[in-house]
């Protein structure tokens, strides 16, 4: 049996090649023992995924599993696919085709939900009395459909305070590619705009984070902005032991990989799938409705690295102690 993995690319975060890669092949390799795995990562670009999936279905592949560059454009590897009856499994990000055949991911507006929940709970810690409530907002990329989820979740929350002027919004961007240089670009403008006067900053994910706080640290702003984040990277945890981000959301991907490898041998032995996906399901433009495997995400902050990240071996010590900040010994009993 044959099975193609398509990852995205190596900029939007370091998850992929770090985590999702290496996940994902043992984890079909463990369920499916002599299973041949052709691997692919698109490096961002929507035809590249496009000519690796060709490729897949050329050599003979079963199944795909998927994380679409743009969750518009990657409809048409699932048609390509339904042409040679081969099922296509889209991985973390939704494909926007009511053909598709399943979906594994973890829950992306209770992303958003999480993080503003967290800026609603602790937004007072970064405003002055009687002074500033100014938030801006930086979304990830609008052709990812996460990137959506995320931001509708988010203003499911935040938009009360924005309508009560409780917050106010001065900005929102979304981010093409989830680049963060062009985030640090967007928040370049967002802080002029308002002469560096931000007290919050939503932003959708740790690599984009890390260019706000650059930002914010040339503003003499560093550690005075509450700024959110997802991922939980190295360089996002290590941020806030050091109290340049405020938190992040952890994805547990291993767990995320274990169940696409699930659905994967479940449909090699044509067992029953909604044991998996207990009914869920996600929809898409087109009024589909793909049977779906959605985990909850977790939020992480300062209090409780240890307890998360740390225990399960995610990220280690070592790795977020000392890099990009150098962390204090005892800091959040972690370094």
């Amino acid at each position: 049996m044959k099975v193609g993995i398509l990852l995205p690319d190596t900029t939007s975060s370091n998850r992929w090649e770090a985590y999702d890669h290496p996940l994902l092949v043992n984890a079909i390799q463990n369920a499916l023992p002599g299973v041949h795995i052709d691997y692919s990562n698109a490096q961002a670009s929507g035809s590249r995924q496009q000519q690796a999936a060709d490729q897949d279905l050329a050599n003979g592949d079963c199944i795909l599993v998927l994380a679409p560059h743009d969750s518009v454009t990657a409809a048409s590897i699932v048609e390509d696919a339904k042409a040679q009856h081969v099922p296509v499994i889209a991985y973390d990000r939704l494909v926007q085709s009511k053909d598709l055949n399943y979906y594994v991911s973890f829950d992306g507006e209770k992303v958003g939900e999480l993080q503003a929940q967290y800026i609603k709970d602790h937004y007072q810690r970064y405003v002055p009395v009687n002074g500033s409530h100014n938030v801006i907002v930086v979304n990830g990329s609008q052709t990812d459909s996460n990137g959506l989820l995320f931001s509708i979740g988010m203003h499911a929350i935040l938009d009360p305070l924005f309508a009560s002027k409780q917050l106010i919004k001065t900005d929102e961007q979304f981010t093409p590619d989830w680049s963060s240089n062009s985030a640090q670009v967007e928040a370049e403008a967002m802080f002029s705009n308002v002469q560096d006067n931000v007290q919050i900053a939503y932003v959708a994910n740790d690599s984009m984070a890390a260019s706000v706080i650059a930002v914010a640290k040339a503003a003499k702003m560093e550690g005075k902005v509450l700024i959110t984040g997802q991922d939980a990277s190295v360089v996002g945890i290590n941020n806030i032991l050091n109290n340049s981000q405020s938190m992040t959301i952890y994805k547990p991907f291993k767990k995320e990989a274990l169940s696409t490898a699930q659905l994967v041998k479940a449909l090699h032995d044509g067992s029953d799938i909604t044991t998996l996906t207990h009914n869920r399901t996600a929809n898409t433009y087109d009024n589909g409705v793909i049977p779906s495997i959605l985990d909850d995400p977790i939020v992480v902050d300062f209090n409780n690295v240890a307890s998360t990240v740390i225990k399960d071996g995610y990220v280690t010590p070592k790795e977020v102690c000392f890099s990009p900040n150098v962390i204090l010994p005892g800091t959040a009993g972690v370094c």
